[in-house]
């Protein structure tokens, strides 16, 4: 295998591995969860704080809430009997996701100062 063929399996890869992170960040509902936890002032908001800054129901909250936390975005502390969700900073899928893009940028700029060869729109693969 070439060294291209070899970086581009890697790329297929570390996509793979970073799969359940794409398909969080993927939809815009949960891109609006996001974002209202990273707006909030306090770290931390409960499902009836993000139900009203949404305008989601709650069921749907609670669904998006553990799709977030299943991909390694958020977590959850519990005070008492009330969760509290939050953006994860020590999440590693952040590190995998930059890792990723660097990685894509070292292939793009090599494959670039290599002249890989590109098609026109026109021409058939």
């Amino acid at each position: 295998m070439d060294e291209c063929a070899a970086q581009r399996q890697r790329l297929s890869e570390e996509f793979q591995s970073n799969r359940r992170v794409f398909l969080a960040l993927g939809d815009e509902t949960r891109q609006q969860i996001l974002i209202a936890l990273l707006e909030n002032e306090k770290i931390g908001m409960r499902v009836p704080e993000i139900t009203s800054r949404t305008h989601l129901s709650r069921p749907a909250v609670s669904h998006h809430l553990q799709i977030l936390k299943d991909a390694g975005l958020i977590r959850m502390h519990r005070a008492g009997t009330r969760n509290f969700y939050y953006v994860d900073a020590d999440g590693s899928c952040w590190s995998g996701l930059k890792a990723l893009v660097d990685h894509v940028d070292r292939v793009a700029r090599s494959a670039a100062a290599n002249a890989y060869p590109r098609l026109r729109e026109d021409e058939a693969p």
